[in-house]
């Protein structure tokens, strides 16, 4: 960009082009930090179903065993199987699992969004065509958070 006598400003001939670059190279640094934060999040996510869903499991096979044990049992027994229907309440309040799952798939698309701006930065010359299809794999990336969204890349074109 350069500023003539009169102040205005004009676009030098490789202005556009420049822009396009740095517009890719952000989406690439920002598909960066995204793709690590996702797998962050799928890490605690992972931990908490683990956390929650295994002494669930096991205080109910404890308090099953227990209650059929002896009469006297039955209310340790009882107390113990509240616990674990705590246990399992909490993890399905939470859904950590389907937050494990969708942290995962936005992992991917994120880490498919940084690939592809990697690619596109090795070429020489960039087209407004290529941030658009940045742009639709950054939507995908946002939208896997959601659920069964579109998967990032071209999609599949169906017969009929």
């Amino acid at each position: 960009m350069t500023t003539t006598a009169d102040s205005s400003m004009h676009l030098g001939p490789d202005e556009p082009s420049r822009r396009l670059r740095a517009e890719i190279e952000r989406l690439r640094d920002e598909a960066a930090r995204q793709r690590a934060l996702a797998h962050r999040r799928a890490e605690f996510w992972n931990r908490a179903h683990i956390v929650l869903g295994f002494p669930a499991a096991l205080l109910a096979g404890i308090s099953g065993a227990a209650g059929l044990a002896t009469a006297d049992a039955r209310v340790p027994a009882a107390l113990i199987a509240l616990a674990s229907a705590g246990f399992a309440a909490g993890s399905g309040f939470l859904r950590s699992d389907a937050r494990r799952v969708a942290n995962k798939r936005a992992r991917q698309a994120w880490a498919d969004l940084e690939g592809r701006a990697s690619v596109k930065l090795a070429h020489e010359r960039l087209t407004p065509e290529d941030l658009r299809e940045l742009l639709q794999s950054r939507q995908a990336a946002l939208a896997a958070y959601d659920g069964e969204g579109p998967q990032p890349g071209p999609q599949p074109v169906l017969p009929g």
